[in-house]
């Protein structure tokens, strides 16, 4: 079960996380990412988080984890695929491939709650804090460190044989494993299809989001109505956006997920243009219940759907 220096098998964990559905895992010591903090600074200087006001607390803690989760020496990293198997009809309001199903934070912090478990079984002494996107922790580049592959120009994780349609979910922990991570080199290489391609110009040329021209920040996460300046250039999207992973070569040919959770509804998928501009509150709730779409909330919905459709 342990290494010869007392550790547990990285090879343990690996299995234990296939097992329970991942696709990807990395596990690396805990360390200050310094390489980091002027660039995170920088792009918050340019108050390129818009009105994501929390992203600008807990800096120090963002680059130094060990600040945020005292006693912690490792972090496991995982990925799980979410490139659906059936997709929306194009010409319809959109919603991000990542909302088609149940909301990702359950279905993740379930499965490393079970694989916090195992690793407790190996070692009683382990204690660990799990992370959905819910902490200020650099997540991709902590995945990057763990080898589940590269940060692209459109600031996603990219992994060479998954593309980058992959959600992330680490275990910081307080013992010391044996570490497994294969560092990705950067594949993007001369390709900018994602930033020629965003319709409203929110990839900046160095690996960061203006989150204030972002597709996914207006349907999601901005507060008042979307300004007139981006009428026509949403492509139909109405929460969220996949814009420059669907013109990413990396997502050619990628094998959809597995997780039935992930899986867009029948009610969802068959619903026509109409269906889409006369949703109501109580078919909203129905649809959506289980979904990242109640993050926006019904008015926020209902306001893009008429944004795109006018």
């Amino acid at each position: 079960m342990v290494s010869g220096e007392g550790k547990i098998r990285g090879d343990l964990i690996r299995k234990e996380a296939f097992n329970l559905g991942f696709d990807l895992i990395g596990i690396v010591p805990l360390r200050q990412l310094d390489e980091h903090k002027e660039h995170l600074h920088s792009w918050l200087d340019k108050k390129m988080n818009a009105d994501m006001f929390f992203l600008s607390r807990d800096k120090d803690k963002r680059t130094d984890p060990r600040k945020l989760f005292p006693g912690a020496n490792s972090v496991i990293v995982t990925g799980l695929n979410y490139f659906p198997p059936i997709l929306q009809d194009g010409d319809l309001p959109l919603i991000s491939k990542y909302a088609y199903g149940e909301d990702y934070h359950f279905v993740i912090k379930e499965k490393l709650r079970k694989l916090l478990d195992f690793i407790i079984s190996l070692d009683p002494s382990a204690t660990g804090k799990i992370c959905v996107d819910s902490s200020p922790v650099l997540e991709k580049a902590w995945a990057h460190e763990a080898g589940l592959g590269w940060i692209g120009k459109n600031s996603l994780l990219i992994n060479r044989e998954r593309g980058s349609f992959i959600f992330l979910g680490e275990i910081f922990l307080n013992i010391d494993l044996e570490s497994y991570t294969q560092v990705q080199p950067d594949y993007c290489g001369n390709c900018s299809l994602c930033i020629e391609t965003c319709p409203t110009g929110a990839i900046n040329d160095n690996r960061t989001i203006d989150a204030g021209k972002c597709i996914s920040w207006l349907t999601i996460e901005r507060k008042s109505e979307i300004p007139d300046e981006f009428r026509g250039k949403l492509k139909n999207r109405i929460f969220g956006c996949d814009i420059c992973q669907d013109i990413c070569p990396w997502n050619n040919g990628i094998t959809p997920h597995k997780t039935d959770q992930f899986r867009i509804s029948d009610d969802v998928r068959k619903m026509s243009l109409e269906e889409w501009k006369n949703l109501t509150s109580e078919k909203f709730e129905k649809l959506f219940r289980r979904s990242p779409l109640k993050r926006a909330g019904y008015k926020k919905i209902t306001d893009n759907i008429k944004f795109v459709t006018d």
